[in-house]
């Protein structure tokens, strides 16, 4: 037998949409606000899987929309010979509003290219595409309400989708609803059965996922008697946790299997901190006697090594890369940029063969142009390291390594220049409102090595000069455990990458070099510790 180890998709790839075509599985994720969007992983035995590409890349643009905001909840589906794939544009949210934008396109191949998107309108999110026996297409999803004194989540509807005119019927009708939390809604057909599968309890410490059925596509559904399918909210100490939302798929032996989101959180004083974001995971189901789903192993908690069909037993650390910038295109399938990518002027790879231009951008406070590469973290142990070559002449120019969640949450060491200290290094760090800065660090003329070493909720930085080797610690343990969904009271839903990028604050046309950039990972701090 093969051995699915989980997570499949390690570090920030969260609410997973699987499909089958032949004897090839593919999965998209949510991508928020990072670009490209919609993140498209392949797999011929759902052991292993290697990120495909991405569905929204060439002109999409999210600039302006709020951190964690963006596209929420693909939904992938084949149908008519093609692929569909649906996804929201979460535009604003402030307080009990939301703006959201709903959309469809379609490809006869998942590389694309894909159709022009059709609107699908803007009453909720979380919308899924179900594909009826009888020729119909359905669109069940999230009804949100924004009046104060109802409930923000006013339930799932269920309303047709007409191909051939590409709109909706205009009569969404809801079909299931919950005192409690209820979202990211799936309908399958299994035998004379609707099954609506449900995200319940919210995408934290008690998510879930939920099933009811009905004999008839409207309903009424009835609820499964036992509370949950999947989640670990009674087992804080369970490896896999935040369990939930979650998409069926059927091999081709019949089997069903239920990929879903979860996290391996790290440790700070006794909390839980979830750096890594929500990832996807996958595990065999059954149906039992009665009809209803349940997990082949029993129980309602996440196993972390599943059997499945094949001989492939999955990695235990994901694998790393060095990125020489060598070639004519930033890799996306690597690399990702904020709302919109960055163009040619920005991210140079010609002015200076081997090496990247990054012509500097906004601040990191901005929500339009931070010229800004990012990778996503996978494991809790990863060390990430690049030479910088840049000649800052104002405290307005910076660049170097960033440990990154959001625009208000993010560690980074720079280079920069002041009048006291000529060039030099600082480590700088965002926490919400609060931005501090370290004492000034000597740096030596010339390119500078920059090494940046997370290793559960701490985060580390070293330099060398390309000379000597030899790294020098830069002073201190910063907490990386607050760049994470748990940290503070906003309403975050991301995890953290690790970044390289450069700020021209005046606008003046400066730039930075980088070259050799290289992520490596380890299953404990001591397998990375006195490596250089």
């Amino acid at each position: 037998m093969g051995v699915v180890r989980n997570p499949i998709l390690r570090g920030f790839n969260p609410d997973p949409s699987i499909l089958r075509v032949g004897d090839e599985y593919f999965i998209a994720t949510s991508t928020f606000e990072f670009h490209p969007a919609v993140r498209i992983h392949h797999s011929t035995d759902l052991v292993d899987w290697t990120v495909r590409g991405h569905a929204l890349d060439e002109g999409f643009d999210l600039r302006g929309i709020p951190d964690s905001g963006g596209v929420w909840a693909p939904s992938l589906s084949y149908a008519d010979g093609r692929f569909w794939l649906a996804y929201s544009v979460v535009r604003s949210m402030d307080g009990d509003d939301k703006d959201i934008d709903n959309y469809l396109v379609t490809a006869e191949s998942i590389d694309g290219p894909w159709s022009e998107p059709v609107h699908l309108g803007s009453r909720g999110f979380d919308f899924s595409f179900f594909h009826d026996s009888d020729g119909t297409h359905w669109i069940v999803g999230v009804q949100w309400d924004q009046r104060p004194e109802h409930p923000s989540f006013g339930g799932l509807v269920l309303e047709q989708y007409l191909p051939h005119e590409q709109r909706t019927s205009g009569e969404a009708r809801v079909i299931h609803q919950e005192p409690t939390l209820v979202e990211g809604p799936n309908l399958y057909r299994i035998g004379d059965w609707y099954h609506l599968l449900i995200a319940a309890g919210g995408t934290g410490w008690n998510h879930a996922i939920t099933v009811a059925r009905s004999r008839d596509r409207f309903g009424p559904y009835e609820r499964d008697r036992q509370p949950f399918v999947l989640t670990s909210r009674d087992a804080p100490g369970v490896p896999l946790q935040k369990a939930g939302h979650g998409e069926l798929v059927q091999t081709p032996d019949g089997e069903w299997m239920l990929v879903h989101l979860a996290s391996r959180p790290t440790l700070h004083l006794g909390e839980r901190f979830s750096t890594l974001g929500r990832e996807t995971c996958l595990q065999r189901v059954v149906v039992d006697g009665d009809g209803w789903l349940r997990l082949a192993q029993g129980g309602h908690h996440a196993a972390l090594e599943v059997e499945v069909a094949g001989a492939q037993v999955g990695r235990a650390v994901a694998s790393g890369f060095t990125d020489r910038f060598d070639a004519a295109h930033l890799d996306s399938r690597r690399w990702s940029t904020l709302r919109a990518a960055l163009d040619r002027d920005t991210a140079d790879l010609t002015a200076r063969p081997g090496w990247l231009r990054l012509r500097g951008g906004h601040s990191a406070a901005s929500v339009f142009d931070q010229a800004m590469i990012l990778t996503r973290v996978e494991e809790h142990h990863a060390i990430l390291e690049a030479t910088v070559d840049a000649e800052p002449t104002s405290t307005r120019e910076l660049a170097g390594l960033i440990a990154w969640y959001d625009r208000n949450g993010w560690i980074g060491l720079q280079l920069t220049w002041d009048a006291e200290n000529g060039r030099h290094l600082r480590v700088v760090s965002r926490d919400g409102s609060r931005t501090t800065r370290s004492a000034p660090i000597a740096v030596p003329p010339g390119p500078v090595r920059m090494r940046m070493a997370l290793d559960g909720p701490g985060l580390r930085f070293a330099v060398a000069s390309v000379d000597d080797a030899r790294w020098r610690d830069v002073p201190g343990v910063h907490p990386a455990w607050t760049l994470s969904d748990d940290h503070g009271d906003r309403l975050r839903f991301t995890g953290m990458f690790f970044g390289i990028r450069a700020d021209d604050l005046d606008g003046r046309g400066w730039s930075a070099d980088v070259s050799d950039a290289s992520l490596r990972y380890a299953a404990r701090g001591a397998d990375l510790a006195g490596e250089g």
